[in-house]
């Protein structure tokens, strides 16, 4: 039973870091419509930001977390501008390459200014303190980093679905042309939508550096999971992202108690007769 125990806790902190960095990319892929291979980018730029404030200007945790993930959403709303606007209607093999493109120029850029080493984010004395479970004594951060993941689900979810900007993104995305006519402003809506997505990518990757470190070559290691996230959960789907992020976490973090030796080979596996029995995704349309 402790080892279960074990499996679920760690799964599911590591669940959440998946969902914080891969939702973003489930709007822009599905929501959005446009292939976004840059976006694990955004996640090394919180991560490189938190670190050069708190690890190098010595600034206190939080507020650099903060300040990170506010900058790389200001760095976010111009590349859509002058980048992914453009390529909005290019067609799948475009995008494909524009973004791989911008994806090796912040990875190139953050090796000029960091160099290729692990980038740490120094946590707060509050965060290293241990919760006693009963079966495990588990750091304060995994439970931060869970309880991080509830409210951005919950958050999204009223945005998305219970205010005026939700309804505006999801008439834009069907007919961008007729919203347009009715008065919706749909440039401010993507762009917005866009940095919605970077901003979470910048706090998955903060929370996650202890799961997931942060070095230069960050998009390249880790875009498959994040895209293997978003087509399990279903293109666009935000509740399908989460399930996707939960089960996949649960899922790698089985395999490495149980079988650590195959446990790549297992998930991979897994994932593979996954996406061969629903191809759409656990929440995706058949036609998608």
């Amino acid at each position: 039973m402790t080892l279960f125990l074990n499996i679920a806790v760690d799964g599911i902190a590591y669940g959440m870091i998946l969902f914080m960095i891969s939702v973003g990319l489930s709007i822009t892929m599905g929501l959005m419509r446009v292939v976004n291979l840059a976006h694990g980018g955004f996640a090394l730029l919180g991560g490189t930001f938190a670190h050069w404030l708190a690890q190098e200007n010595g600034m206190p945790f939080w507020p650099a977390a903060v300040l990170a993930v506010l900058v790389t959403v200001i760095v976010s709303l111009p590349l859509e501008r002058v980048i992914f606007r453009r390529i909005y209607d290019f067609g799948d093999l475009q995008q494909v390459l524009a973004t791989i493109g911008l994806t090796f120029l912040m990875i190139a850029s953050v090796n000029l200014w960091q160099g290729s080493s692990l980038l740490s984010i120094p946590l707060p004395d509050s965060l290293k303190q241990s919760v006693d479970l009963g079966f495990r004594t588990l750091p304060v951060h995994r439970l931060v980093v869970i309880a991080v993941g509830f409210a951005s689900i919950l958050g999204l979810w009223l945005l998305l679905d219970k205010t005026l900007f939700g309804i505006r993104l999801r008439a834009a995305v069907d007919n961008r042309s007729t919203a347009s006519a009715l008065g919706i402003d749909t440039d401010w809506i993507f762009m917005a939508a866009f940095g919605l997505g970077a901003g979470f990518a910048a706090l998955g990757g903060i929370l996650g550096a202890e799961i997931l470190p942060i070095d230069a070559y960050y998009p390249v290691r880790y875009m498959v999971l994040f895209l293997i996230v978003v087509a399990v959960g279903g293109m666009g789907s935000i509740a399908g992202s989460f399930i996707a992020a939960l089960g996949l976490g649960l899922l790698e973090t089985a395999t490495r108690y149980l079988v650590p030796d195959v446990s790549t080979i297992a998930f991979y596996a897994l994932v593979i007769i996954l996406l061969a029995m629903r191809p759409q995704g656990l929440l995706g349309r058949a036609h998608a």
